[in-house]
């Protein structure tokens, strides 16, 4: 699939086009909700916020693309390396290639009392593009999807939510789907960088407190 905006040069269209087809190639059949689809949907929103809130577009969109390649939730809980030796492999310059492994770096939310500050307009950017895919309708698909990928249950009373003051007590996390809502996503409408991402979160984060409202009721009802 060739995406890329008009305003770049030939050398970073094939780049960009490279780097997504190359992406979609390894994430097309993820089913725990980081697949390309995630990937394709970062990306607009990425170029969404960045309309209105400025960056560097070639930085912003490499850094969308690339940002779950490296994540540790895909890859056995390690960093693999792997988007700086694509970016090597396609040619990208010293000083853009450190930008975008930045961006990357200062993505992942890493656990509620771990601070994740973002030292850059385009890391702000690619931030909240997939922060705002985490949340509302797609974020509750991907949540259910992502548990059930990781052999988890969908809720225990007996089990309440955490708040992981270090990235490896998130990372060892291993409680119900649930209680994700509340580690996590409903935190996320406060964390965001951008007035834009703010905006659009706003509706997305409401859904999410309607669901589980509805969720409970029923639970309630039956239990």
């Amino acid at each position: 699939m060739t995406i890329f905006r008009i305003n770049m040069n030939e050398d970073q269209k094939n780049i960009i086009t490279q780097t997504a087809n190359y992406v979609q190639s390894i994430s097309e059949k993820d089913s725990s909700g980081h697949d390309w689809w995630h990937i394709y949907r970062v990306y607009n929103l990425a170029l969404k916020i960045s309309e209105l809130e400025g960056g560097e577009k070639f930085v912003i969109e490499l850094s969308a693309l690339l940002h779950d390649l490296d994540d540790w939730k895909l890859n056995g809980g390690e960093e693999t390396g792997k988007a700086e030796s694509w970016l090597e492999k396609v040619g990208v310059k010293n000083e853009e290639r450190t930008r975008i492994l930045r961006v990357i770096g200062e993505v992942s939310f890493k656990g509620a009392g771990v601070e994740t500050r973002t030292t850059t307009i385009e890391a702000k950017i690619v931030q909240d593009a997939d922060r705002l895919d985490a949340i509302g309708a797609i974020g509750i698909a991907r949540t259910f999807a992502y548990g059930g990928n990781k052999n988890r249950i969908i809720y225990d009373p007996g089990i309440k939510p955490v708040r992981h003051n270090s990235f490896d007590a998130y990372k060892n996390n291993t409680a119900p789907t649930i209680n994700h809502f509340y580690e996590k996503l409903l935190l996320l409408k406060n964390r965001l960088n951008t007035k834009t991402a703010r905006k659009i979160a706003q509706n997305r984060h409401e859904f999410m407190e309607k669901f589980l409202l509805q969720f409970f009721s029923e639970w309630d009802n039956i239990f």
